[in-house]
């Protein structure tokens, strides 16, 4: 198997994106990563992709998107795993290149979710959850991580705004991100006023509804420089994917507050790159709900059961921190397409990585890691970058 490098990274500003169509956005993404890259074709795109035919009537949308991009000719395929399709697209990619099927791939992400009412947008993400055992009983998406969250703060005894530090750091964050959906700061008074949207889970405790796509370019790590020539920053490894799935319906889990999946997905990625939680110098992780990103910091090993939140409580998360996360806003605050997120997350990494993250640069960068969570943590996939 070859080793697999990023030499191209594009993205879209993410947001309410009325004045363009999903095609639009998927080429200004990808059109951006074939510039950064310095190609103008590619052997394959592989796009991550859950609501097009809910939402937009669009299936077959892989090779609308090639075509719409003029590239005719190539194989094109559409991924979904619910929010986790952006990295499962990428692990596709890798595949394709790590085997030799492929030398040069395009990986994108797209995601049109505002030209809709919100109860079909809602309907739409409750798509993935159990349809015949969770769905049907009228529990939105939202609804299913707050019945977590209360179950999670009775467990281990947590008050409601010891939550607050992980929107806190990710809107500080989204600031300096000039693609990011919302550039304001919050305070914990801004946290505690926020409106209920399920409880215990307010408006602050969640992503927003939103349009955007991100698009990388992977190539073979030995022909990597080839394609970074033109440019100061070189390639970034892939030095893990790993994915790893849990049951679909949250009440068939044997500990519904604890992410198996993530757990699972990130001790292959470890492995696989060699590497310990001690040498992770940053952490894109999933914080589609401020819950989700305590048990995810749990499930990979950088916090003990039920002390996700102390993280955000003490500031070990913000850009100077033990473990900076969300680090160009995360999914709430640059805002969560949800096809298109875990390919956000990578191109991120990239650029911290590669010194090109501005204001929100995280010092001695050189080792980050994704983590992409679809449906309530039924399929995780997560990705570690190195320079």
């Amino acid at each position: 198997m070859r080793s697999v490098s990023i030499v191209g990274i594009g993205q879209s500003p993410v947001g309410e994106l009325w004045d363009r169509s999903l095609r639009h956005i998927a080429y200004d993404a990808i059109a951006a990563a074939m510039q950064d890259a310095g190609i103008e074709t590619a052997d394959a795109l592989f796009l991550g992709n859950m609501l097009s035919g809910a939402l937009l009537d669009q299936e077959h949308l892989a090779t609308l998107v090639a075509d719409f991009c003029g590239l005719r000719g190539i194989e094109a395929a559409k991924v979904e795993a619910a929010c986790a399709s952006g990295a499962a697209a990428l692990r596709v990619g890798i595949m394709a290149v790590a085997s030799g099927l492929h030398d040069v791939v395009i990986v994108a992400g797209v995601e049109k979710m505002t030209d809709t009412v919100g109860k079909d947008t809602t309907a739409g993400l409750a798509t993935a959850a159990d349809a015949e055992y969770e769905a049907i009983h009228g529990v939105s998406f939202v609804g299913l991580n707050a019945l977590l969250m209360q179950r999670y703060m009775y467990e281990f005894d947590v008050p409601m705004d010891a939550f607050a530090g992980f929107s806190i750091n990710a809107h500080r964050n989204g600031v300096n991100n000039p693609n990011a959906m919302f550039r304001r700061a919050i305070n914990e008074e801004t946290y505690r006023k926020a409106p209920m949207i399920a409880t215990p889970i307010n408006m602050m405790d969640s992503s927003p509804v939103c349009d955007g796509a991100a698009a990388l370019i992977l190539v073979p790590t030995e022909r990597a420089r080839q394609y970074t020539t033109g440019h100061h920053r070189g390639p970034v490894q892939i030095l893990a994917s790993a994915s790893a799935n849990d049951t679909l319906a949250i009440h068939d889990r044997k500990d519904p507050l604890f992410l198996e999946a993530a757990y699972v997905s990130s001790q292959k990625a470890y492995l696989q790159a060699g590497v310990t939680p001690d040498d992770i110098d940053l952490f894109e992780l999933h914080d589609a709900f401020t819950i989700m990103a305590a048990m995810s910091l749990e499930a990979t090993g950088f916090a003990r059961r039920g002390e996700g939140w102390r993280m955000a409580r003490d500031e070990e998360i913000g850009i100077q921190g033990r473990l900076p996360i969300s680090t160009m806003g995360g999914l709430k605050s640059r805002g969560h397409p949800v096809g298109a997120t875990g390919v956000y997350q990578v191109l991120e990494v990239v650029q911290q990585l590669t010194g090109e993250a501005g204001a929100n640069q995280v010092p001695g960068a050189r080792v980050g890691m994704a983590q992409n969570i679809g449906g309530s943590g039924a399929t995780i996939v997560t990705h570690i970058l190195g320079v």
